[in-house]
C-alpha cells in the first residue's frame, strides 16, 4: 500500500485510531467536572439556569462518553494484534496499569453514570450530586492510570529486564515515574481548556444568532472565565514539562526546537519557523530570535542543550513532523491566551455578549483545544521515536509479524467504519449543541416525588431524539 512497510502501516493505524479516541476522553473529563460545578451551583443558589444547563450538557456528555468507550475498546485490542512483541516485552507493566484503570475508574463511572443521567427525579439531590462527583472523579482516575502507563513508556523506571522481558520491582517507581506528574497535569488541564473552548464556542454561536438569554450568557461567561484563568496555568505547566523532557528525552527537545548543533558559549536562538531537513541535517528557511531557546529551556542567556547531531542518526526522532506539531500546539495556546485576555477586557467594558468580531473569534476557537491536544499528542509520541519504551525497546522490534497487505486492508476498514460511525455520532452531538439549552417551565420535583414527565428506561434516552441527518443547528428552525 503506497510502498509502506508493515511497521509504517501499523503506526499509521494506531495513530489514526488514537486520534479519534483521545478527543472523547478529553471532552468527557472536562464535561464531567463542568456538570459537577453546575449541579453544585444549582444546589447552592437554586437558580434554574444551572439546572437547565446541567440537563443540556449531560446529553452531550452521554453521547461523548459512549463514543469514548467504543473507540477505547479498539485501542486495547491493538496492543495484542499489531504490537504483540511490545505486549510480550512490557505487558507485565502496561497490563496491570490498564487493569487498575478498569477496576477503579471504569467501575466507578459505570456504577454512578446511570444515577447521574437518569436519577434526577429518582434519588435525592444530595445523592444525585454525589453520583455526578463520582463520575467526574472516575474520569480523572482513568486519566491517571492511562497516563501512568504512557509516561512509563517515556521515562521507564522501577523495573528489571529478565530473560528479555520487563519485570516490575517497584510499583511506586513505575507509576510515579519522572514524567508522570507533568503529563498528568498537562493533559488534565488541556482537557479542561478544550471543554471550555467547546462550551464557549457553542455559547458564542448562539449569541451570534440572536439567542441572548441567561442560560446562553451563563455558559459563555463560565467558559471565558475558565479560558482566562487556566490558559496561563497551562503555559506554566508546559514550561515545567519541557524542562523535564529536556532532562530525560533531550533528542525530542532538539527535534521540537529544530536545532542540529549548538556553539559552546553562545546562546541558542529560538527558531520560530523553518523546515528541518533530516537528510541534509539542517533546518532550512529558519526565522530565529537570538538566545530565546536558551532562556526558555535553561532559564539562562547562554544556556546550552544538545542538538540533533549529538545523537546517532538512528536515534533521532522525525524532526520535521515534531517541529511543526509542537508549533501548532504552542500557537493555539497563544491564541487561547488572546481569547481569555480579550474576554476580560470586554467583560470590564460590559460588552462580553455583544455581537461582533470577538464572538466570531470565540466560535472559531471552539475546536482549538481539541486540535491542540492532538498536536501535543503527536509531538509527544512521534518525538519518542524510534523507541516504543524509551531506551529499552525500539518500535521496529515491537510490531507483530503481519503482512503489509493485512495491515493495509484493516487500516482501510478502520477509516471507513470510523468516519461512518463517529461521523454520525459527532454530527448528532453537534446537533444537540445547536439546539441549545431548553427552558424547563416545570418546577423541580421534590426528592422522591415523580415528575410530570417520565423518562423512558432505555440507555440512549439520555440524549434527545434528533434526526442527525435532517436536524438543523438553527434553534429558530428546530
Amino acid at each position: 500500500m503506497f510502498d509502506l512497510s508493515a511497521l509504517d502501516l501499523a503506526r499509521i493505524q494506531f495513530g489514526f485510531t488514537i486520534s479519534f479516541h483521545i478527543v472523547f476522553p478529553a471532552i468527557t473529563i472536562g464535561l464531567a467536572s463542568y456538570l459537577a460545578v453546575l449541579e453544585g451551583l444549582w444546589l447552592w443558589k437554586k437558580n434554574p439556569v444551572y439546572q437547565d444547563l446541567y440537563h443540556f450538557w449531560s446529553k452531550v456528555f452521554a453521547v461523548n462518553f459512549a463514543m469514548g468507550v467504543v473507540s477505547g475498546i479498539v485501542m486495547a485490542y491493538q496492543f495484542g494484534t499489531n504490537w504483540s512483541y511490545f505486549s510480550s516485552f512490557a505487558g507485565s507493566v502496561t497490563g496491570p496499569l490498564l487493569t487498575y484503570e478498569v477496576l477503579t475508574a471504569f467501575f466507578l463511572e459505570a456504577g454512578f453514570l446511570g444515577v447521574m443521567l437518569f436519577g434526577w427525579h429518582k434519588v435525592g439531590p444530595g445523592l444525585h450530586f454525589v453520583a455526578t462527583l463520582m463520575v467526574a472523579l472516575g474520569t480523572l482516575v482513568s486519566a491517571t492510570w492511562i497516563l501512568a502507563s504512557n509516561s512509563w513508556m517515556h521515562t521507564p523506571q522501577g523495573i528489571e529486564i529478565i530473560d528479555g522481558r520487563v519485570v516490575p520491582v517497584d510499583w511506586l517507581a513505575v507509576i510515579f515515574n519522572p514524567s508522570f506528574p507533568y503529563r498528568l497535569a498537562h493533559m488534565t488541564v488541556a482537557a479542561y481548556l478544550a471543554t471550555a473552548l467547546f462550551v464557549g464556542g457553542a455559547g458564542a454561536w448562539h449569541l451570534l444568532r440572536g439567542r441572548d438569554d441567561p442560560r446562553i450568557r451563563t455558559m459563555f461567561s463560565m467558559a471565558m472565565w475558565m479560558v482566562l484563568v487556566v490558559t496561563p496555568v497551562q503555559i506554566l505547566i508546559g514550561d515545567a514539562h519541557g524542562l523535564n523532557t529536556l532532562e530525560h528525552q533531550p533528542a525530542k527537545i532538539a527535534a521540537m526546537e529544530g536545532h542540529w548543533e549548538n556553539t559552546p558559549g553562545e546562546g541558542v536562538p529560538l527558531i520560530l519557523f523553518g523546515w528541518p531537513d533530516m537528510a541534509a541535517e539542517v533546518t532550512r528557511y529558519a526565522i530565529e530570535i537570538p538566545h530565546l531557546s536558551s532562556l526558555i529551556l535553561t532559564h539562562s542567556w547562554n544556556g546550552q542543550f544538545p542538538g540533533l547531531k549529538d545523537f546517532p542518526p538512528e536515534d533521532r526522532p522525525p524532526a520535521t513532523v515534531v517541529f511543526w506539531t509542537f508549533r501548532i500546539m504552542v500557537g493555539l495556546g497563544l491564541l487561547m491566551l488572546v481569547l481569555g485576555t480579550w474576554s476580560a477586557w470586554r467583560r470590564w467594558r460590559g460588552r462580553l455578549y455583544d455581537r461582533g468580531l470577538f464572538l466570531r473569534f470565540a466560535v472559531a476557537m471552539g475546536p482549538a483545544g481539541v486540535i491542540a491536544i492532538l498536536a501535543g499528542w503527536y509531538t509527544t509520541e512521534i518525538g519518542r521515536q524510534p523507541w516504543i519504551v524509551h531506551g529499552l525497546m525500539r518500535t521496529a522490534d515491537a510490531v507483530s509479524n503481519h503482512s503489509a497487505l493485512a495491515l493495509g486492508t484493516s487500516l482501510v476498514i478502520f477509516i471507513v467504519v470510523y468516519f461512518a460511525v463517529f461521523g454520525i455520532g459527532l454530527r448528532y452531538m453537534l446537533s444537540i449543541v445547536g439546539q441549545g439549552p431548553i427552558v424547563h417551565d416545570e418546577p423541580p420535583a421534590a426528592p422522591g416525588e415523580e415528575p410530570l414527565h417520565q423518562r423512558p428506561a432505555r440507555p440512549l434516552s439520555a440524549a434527545p431524539d434528533i434526526d442527525p441527518i435532517n436536524a438543523t443547528a438553527d434553534p429558530g428552525k428546530a
